[in-house]
C-alpha cells in the first residue's frame, strides 16, 4: 500500500499529458495493475514492485509512463468498485480473483503469487 500511496503522489505532482493509450501502452497498464495487486495483496516486497514496475515502464518516457500508471491506477480502483472500505475480506476476495485471472497469469514475469 505504501507503494500505491507513493504513485499517487508521484503523479499527482506531475504534469500528466492526454491519457488516451495506443494498444501497447494499454497493454502496459494491464501488466502494471497486476503488479499493484499483488503489491496490495503482500505478495512481493518492495525490491520485486520497484523492479516488475521498471519492467514495465522502462521503454517509456516520463510523460507516458505517468499516463500509463494513471490507468493502472485507474483499473485497480475501478476493481474496488463497490466493495465497502472496511471489508478486508471482499478487497483480499477480488484482488486475489484478479491476480489469479488469465488477466495477470498470462503475462509472462508479473504473477509472483504464492
Amino acid at each position: 500500500m505504501r507503494s500505491l500511496v507513493a504513485a499517487l503522489l508521484l503523479i499527482a505532482t506531475s504534469q500528466v499529458h492526454a491519457l488516451a493509450l495506443g494498444p501497447d501502452e494499454f497493454a502496459a497498464a494491464k501488466r502494471l495493475s497486476c503488479v499493484l495487486a499483488q503489491d496490495s495483496l503482500g505478495y512481493i516486497n518492495e525490491d520485486d514492485y520497484v523492479a516488475l514496475t521498471d519492467d514495465v515502464l522502462d521503454e517509456y518516457d516520463a510523460a507516458d509512463g505517468d499516463v500509463i500508471f494513471a490507468k493502472a491506477l485507474g483499473y485497480f480502483d475501478g476493481l474496488m468498485f463497490g466493495i465497502p472500505e472496511q471489508d478486508a475480506a471482499g478487497i483480499e476476495s477480488r484482488l486475489r480473483s484478479f491476480v489469479d485471472s488469465q488477466a495477470c497469469t498470462q503475462v509472462v514475469g508479473v504473477s509472483f503469487t504464492l
